[in-house]
């Protein structure tokens, strides 16, 4: 029996799995009335997991939350994972037929039940890697299994990795945090003994041997977006999936030496896992964390020990909030100021607070910077500011609601003004712009694979699209999505599903790209679903928390 059903003969037959309609947090205005062609659901009222009296927390989530969870209810039910659950999906576009294959061949079996997807169905090159199943890579396969009504795949997978958390992991003599999620595990089948075991790695295989920061963030949000789906709490409230919401946080809350709240991390702890200057505090990983702290704070027990923690979170989303909002966050003006930055400041009263040498700002960020937009940087740390683009981060900005509404705006306005730099040929950049001729060499240690405008650095990433779909639906932009969308669907399946593509606009399938990308797949059905049918997007975001929205005030020691 092989691990991996490329087929439903190689498994015999798949089993049928009867799944209950899903329920979906819909927005408190009308999302439908954005799309060009509304189409009619039947809303009921019903109370969610997340309705509980949170005015026993230390804070009180906003009242939008409370009063506008509007629950959409499916009709009917589905067996299998063949096809998707309406006729209308197929017909949308032909290439959805065949990315719905392409996906259920991905699946991963572990005695005889859906664990999970594998990275990429390649044959044509050596697997390395790529025949695992990452845990960031399924969060898109899970949320179009989730809309598509198929729960069983993604509770499995949420249960075999809590699991795997428990496991003993050590870098040569050095023991992990109990927290630590893996990376990826695989299923190792032995024919001798006809017995299947899972094999994880937490980083001690990875390249430069980095543990995955994200790996428990996504596992947060992918349990709250299970039970956003299913409207079933259960599962969340298995006393081990508590306790493993409660080791993750336990990492990221615990006290030393830091003087901000955002999370010091290694280069390469997240889906940039190469060497790419992200060391510090990147915002894919600040953006997550606040996202798994809001997710944390609706999944968590109220017992003893949830208590606890729900008062550690509540601290941090304020601090937190507070700093992101205040130092990571770039417009016009801000640009300006930082240009302006008089330097050696001391005292509490300074204003330039990170030491920040107005000469190292890069040319290309004036540029770059439009009249109206604007984005949260890629790093903020003593004397260092890393003006990069980071896709990733900013739209789970947006969708965990740390932009806040002014802030998500402006980064939509920023797509839109700089469409030919971000998006271009194929959406979407995973960072912008690339590093070259020197700096590519000091910066990533002369990394082949990283060259500009090429995987990391640079390159365009199909993935993303879910997330920008994500993004655009809760500022009210489909339009941006579905334009992103067109693009997509001209190339991916005539290029056969690549895993990126290079060159300044997207134009070239990667040199070392994987074909049969599986997240490529899946994030192209997710956010042709999300498009379809904008209720789904309550299964990954959040509403803004007026409690946390800071009031910003620059010191009088500033002078123009």
């Amino acid at each position: 029996m092989s691990p991996i059903a490329l087929d439903g003969g190689q498994k015999g037959s798949v089993k049928s799995i009867e799944t209950v309609g899903t329920i979906f947090e819909i927005e408190d205005y009308d999302l439908f009335k954005l799309l060009d062609r509304p189409r009619p659901i039947n809303v009921e009222r019903n109370k969610s997991f997340d309705k509980r009296p949170f005015n026993e927390l230390s804070i009180t989530l906003s009242s939008r939350i409370l009063d506008h969870l509007d629950n959409v209810s499916t009709p009917g039910r589905r067996s299998g994972f063949s096809t998707p659950r309406s006729n209308s999906y197929v017909e949308s576009h032909p290439i959805i037929a065949e990315a719905w294959d392409a996906l259920k061949r991905s699946m991963v079996y572990f005695r005889e039940q859906p664990v999970g997807t594998i990275a990429a169905l390649d044959h044509s090159v050596d697997e390395l890697n790529y025949d695992q199943v990452f845990v960031r890579d399924f969060v898109p396969s899970a949320l179009a299994f989730l809309m598509n009504g198929e729960e069983a795949i993604v509770k499995n997978f949420l249960l075999k990795t809590l699991r795997l958390q428990s496991w003993e992991k050590k870098v040569d003599l050095f023991q992990l945090g109990a927290g630590v999620m893996p990376a990826s595990f695989k299923v190792h089948h032995d024919p001798v003994r006809n017995t299947e075991t899972l094999n994880a790695d937490f980083g001690e295989s990875a390249i430069g041997r980095v543990a995955p920061v994200d790996s428990g963030f996504w596992w947060i949000i992918l349990l709250r977006a299970y039970t956003k789906s299913t409207g079933d709490s259960s599962l969340a409230e298995m006393p081990e999936c508590q306790r493993g919401m409660r080791l993750i946080l336990s990492l990221c809350l615990s006290e030393g030496f830091d003087t901000f709240p955002t999370l010091l991390c290694a280069d390469g702890c997240c889906m940039i896992d190469r060497r790419m200057g992200i060391y510090g505090y990147p915002i894919e990983i600040q953006a997550l964390f606040f996202m798994s702290l809001r997710c944390a704070l609706a999944l968590l027990k109220q017992d003893v020990e949830g208590k606890e923690f729900m008062d550690r979170i509540v601290k941090r989303l304020h601090a937190l909030s507070y700093h992101m909002r205040s130092y990571f966050w770039l417009d016009l003006k801000q640009l300006n100021d930082i240009y302006r930055y008089k330097t050696e400041e001391y005292s509490h009263t300074a204003v330039n607070k990170f030491n920040v040498i107005p000469d190292s700002l890069p040319d290309w960020v004036f540029d770059f910077m439009p009249t109206r937009g604007g984005y949260f940087i890629g790093n903020v740390s003593p004397a260092r500011m890393d003006f990069r683009w980071f896709c990733l981060g900013n739209c789970v900005a947006i969708l965990s609601a740390l932009a806040t509404p002014e802030q998500a705006s402006a980064i939509m306005d920023l797509i839109e003004s700089r469409w030919e730099e971000l998006v271009g040929e194929m959406p979407l950049k995973i960072c912008y712009p690339a590093i070259e001729s020197h700096e590519w060499q000091i910066v990533t240690g002369c990394d082949p694979k990283n060259t500009r405008w090429s995987y990391h650095n640079g390159g365009s990433w199909p993935v993303l699209l879910w997330l920008l779909t994500a993004a655009c639906i809760k500022t009210g932009r489909p339009q941006i999505a579905r334009r992103a969308i067109d693009l997509a669907e001209s190339r991916l399946s005539k290029d056969q599903w690549p895993e990126y593509y290079d060159g300044k606009l997207g134009r070239y399938v990667g040199k070392q790209a994987r074909k049969f990308q599986t997240w490529s797949i899946a994030g192209y059905l997710v956010a042709k679903m999300m498009l379809d049918d904008p209720s789904h997007l309550g299964m990954i975001s959040l509403e803004e928390d007026k409690q946390m929205k800071p009031l910003v005030k620059r010191s009088n020691s500033w002078t123009c």
